[in-house]
């Protein structure tokens, strides 16, 4: 397995994709980045509806073969002890660590950050206390990633405009976050890519753009990639097999994913907006 993707990825692949004077394998070689024309991670998220699955444990094993560098779980569903085993499992596994905060009281957010610093998790994904959450996870290896508009509810939906969007994700990088948690596809006041884009100018390169939720498709793959995503996580559409339909198995689900990043061997990167196809290399 690879370790976690060095701060300056995002950087390193907007300069090729929008200046098209640098080859793209070349910069993952150069700065250990092995997934060659991979311009997203694809993190696997071992939730459906917005809960972490009962048999998570049971997973982490039965998905090593495919090799994900990139495993997480929210932060409802299961008790603190398998919690602290499924952390353990995934790093044993050789994959970075996500928890996605989807809790709905202010107090309850600050309680599963908590519970995240002293897990150690890699990621803390979601809730809206950033201050709060920054004092929680000082002094720890624990990133913090906040989602940017108006979340509600359970399952979350996302409230906000692109300009709101992008104000939160300029305070994201002000506070010292590694980046956010755009709920995209839960948008209910936006176009999805719209806000996508709004994220990727608010955080400007460096930092880290996760989209989450209901990217049940190839096309909302590409979609969001062109629109300047670092990653994307997808849990329900691989236990209810809407990724690849025609296909049964939950292995067969994630390496159709993974294909779709390219991640099964070389592919020639996507052209951004405004690039043909043939150029940017």
């Amino acid at each position: 397995m690879i370790g976690q993707a060095p701060d300056c990825a995002p950087r390193c692949l907007q300069r090729c994709y929008v200046t098209g004077q640098a080859d793209a394998k070349w910069l993952r070689r150069d700065h250990g980045l092995a997934k060659q024309g991979l311009s997203m991670d694809f993190i696997f998220m071992l939730t459906r509806d917005d809960r972490t699955v009962e048999d998570c444990l049971d997973l982490v094993e039965l998905i090593r073969p495919v090799g994900l560098k990139h495993v997480g779980f929210k932060d409802v569903g299961i008790s603190p002890d398998v919690q602290k085993a499924l952390t353990r499992a995934i790093r044993t596994a050789g994959a970075t660590s996500y928890m996605e905060v989807v809790s709905t009281t202010p107090e309850a957010c600050l309680a599963s950050a908590r519970v995240a610093r002293d897990l150690g998790v890699d990621r803390l994904l979601g809730g809206t206390q950033v201050d709060e959450i920054m004092d929680i996870l000082d002094g720890s290896d624990t990133r913090y990633y906040p989602f940017p508009g108006k979340p509600t509810g359970h399952p979350t939906r996302l409230g906000g405009r692109p300009s709101d969007v992008e104000a939160h994700c300029r305070d994201f990088v002000a506070r010292g976050c590694a980046g956010c948690d755009l709920l995209a596809f839960r948008a209910t006041e936006a176009d999805p890519i719209d806000l996508v884009k709004a994220a990727r100018s608010g955080l400007g390169p460096d930092k880290y753009l996760i989209v989450a939720g209901a990217i049940a498709s190839p096309e909302r793959v590409r979609a969001i990639e062109a629109a300047g995503a670092d990653a994307f996580t997808i849990g329900t559409a691989v236990f209810n097999g809407s990724y690849s339909p025609n296909k049964g198995s939950i292995l067969s689900q994630l390496r159709d994913i993974l294909a779709d990043c390219g991640a099964e061997g070389p592919m020639a990167p996507r052209p951004r907006p405004g690039q043909s196809a043939s150029a940017g290399t």
